[in-house]
């Protein structure tokens, strides 16, 4: 296992925060410069980067849950989050790979196949035109599935940590009655 704490907090629950903000950064950042050829030419290798950097933080993250989940009572919700969780790396990987691809393509569109060099620019021709909409459909499958994806272990980790205490009422004051 790698990092575990950080001045005694759970370092999970810090790299949550990276995964939550870079991965739909990443998924929308990759809609846009597979929408626009401007977008991509001026993401450049910014694009392939920045979803190295999301793809980075999942399994940091995964494994810091990991040992987090032995440190914690056992639940159904716990198990859940788990397996969610790990269910966020495949999703991680399709972003990286089209945003290597993309970026690819605006970096070097002399040295790009035919079919790949079109994302680059603004495409005319019919085959064109279909590549870039199967690039765009691909862009916004894997972004979805990761974003929503996101949702899904975020929200079972909330639930997770917070079961129990949603049957807390406040006072006037602000304050917990419990």
């Amino acid at each position: 296992m790698g990092l575990t704490t950080f001045n005694g907090v759970p370092v999970h629950v810090l790299l949550v925060h990276a995964v939550v903000v870079l991965v739909p950064l990443t998924a929308l950042a990759l809609l846009a410069c597979a929408l626009w050829p401007a977008a991509l030419r001026r993401f450049g290798l910014a694009l392939p980067l920045l979803a190295l950097v999301s793809l980075g933080f999942v399994p940091l993250t995964t494994d810091a849950g990991e040992w987090l989940a032995e440190h914690v009572r056992e639940s159904a919700l716990v198990e859940r989050h788990t397996e969610l969780g790990d269910g966020l790396l495949p999703w991680a990987v399709g972003l990286f790979v089209l945003a290597a691809v993309l970026g690819w393509a605006a970096w070097r569109p002399d040295r790009s196949p035919v079919w790949l060099s079109v994302v680059a620019r603004q495409p005319t021709d019919r085959t064109a035109v279909r590549v870039r909409a199967a690039v765009v459909a691909l862009a916004v499958l894997l972004g979805t599935g990761a974003v929503v994806q996101v949702y899904r272990i975020g929200d079972s980790g909330a639930q997770a940590t917070w079961q129990g205490v949603s049957t807390a009422t406040t006072n006037g004051a602000g304050r917990l009655n419990g």
